[in-house]
């Protein structure tokens, strides 16, 4: 079942995606995610408790986010299956393909590079801004780029490669488990004093979520484009995270570019070491070549899927 779901979603994300009239009308399923997790943490998250009490709040927050999310996952997949019974998979891969962003993540880093490319830089920082959590307002032409590149990269494990596993893995259910697991990490999971506690297991259980998939990624974007095993085997390790700098630093090793290095959130640098021993300069350009490797890499997930699906 999972496999012929997972061909259809991806099918449908990349030739539809997620219109943009839909999103005004609606919005986005991550949204009503989100939107449960933030009204949980607003009741749970109290200063005033101490950090052991806060942290159990928080693993309350993330289970119980977890259990409404997949619980009508698998109330979907039940009630297709009993109803449509051999036809299910075409409706699961219909609810499947939101929990993709192939066509989403190209169209937020292609304005990117079009802007830049006309000289628009602050253009170019809104539309980056809206794909990044770093200060954008002082990014210069290079910064811009740079930090075009590395979301292109780290969103190709969480937003595509990530998300698919778990479906092949869990079937509905399961990717959209990982995606409230991911998105409770976006929104809880960071080291300043309000969230330190609160969202530790968010933070760890999407490390966990995330590891196979980030090695995954990492290895099909060195296969869209050459030089980046060996950068990826140098300096993946080198990014705060455990998972985001397999992709990094393999688009930096095809790119032949540095990337990470000091970057700026809330006001307050943090000197992050550098990955890749490329060209310190990204360009416009650049970008135009990393949705180029990505697009490949996209192409090689749909053989790998394909090859499962013959294989079963």
């Amino acid at each position: 079942m999972a496999d012929p779901v997972a061909l259809i979603a991806l099918a449908l994300d990349a030739a539809f995606g997620w219109p943009e009239r839909l999103y005004r009308r609606i919005g986005h399923p991550v949204g009503a995610i989100a939107a449960i997790i933030g009204s949980i943490e607003k009741a749970l998250n109290r200063p005033a408790w101490p950090d052991a009490t806060r942290r159990i709040a928080g693993v309350a927050t993330l289970a119980i986010t977890l259990a409404v999310t997949g619980g009508i996952a698998w109330g979907a997949t039940w009630l297709l299956t009993t109803y449509l019974g051999g036809y299910a998979w075409i409706g699961i891969g219909l609810l499947a393909a939101p929990g993709l962003a192939q066509r989403s993540l190209n169209d937020h880093v292609a304005p990117i590079a079009a802007a830049l490319g006309k000289g628009d830089v602050q253009g170019a920082r809104i539309a980056v801004g809206k794909i990044v959590g770093r200060d954008t307002d002082r990014l210069d032409s290079a910064g811009i780029a740079r930090a075009g590149i590395e979301s292109l990269a780290e969103s190709f494990c969480d937003g595509i490669v990530a998300p698919l596993f778990w479906l092949l893995i869990g079937g509905l259910p399961g990717l959209w488990i990982y995606k409230a697991i991911n998105t409770a990490d976006s929104l809880i999971g960071h080291r300043e004093p309000r969230w330190r506690a609160f969202g530790w297991a968010s933070a760890r259980i999407d490390d966990l979520a995330n590891w196979i998939p980030a090695r995954i990624s990492g290895g099909l974007l060195c296969l869209a484009g050459p030089g980046g095993w060996r950068v990826m085997r140098r300096d993946a390790r080198k990014h705060a995270s455990p998972n985001a700098g397999w992709p990094e630093a393999a688009m930096a090793g095809v790119l032949d570019l540095r990337l990470a290095g000091p970057v700026s959130y809330d006001g307050v640098t943090q000197l992050k070491p550098w990955i890749g021993s490329g060209r310190p300069a990204a360009t416009a350009a650049d970008i135009a070549r990393a949705l180029q490797v990505y697009r490949r890499a996209c192409l090689l997930l749909w053989i790998v899927t394909g090859a499962l699906l013959w294989v079963r």
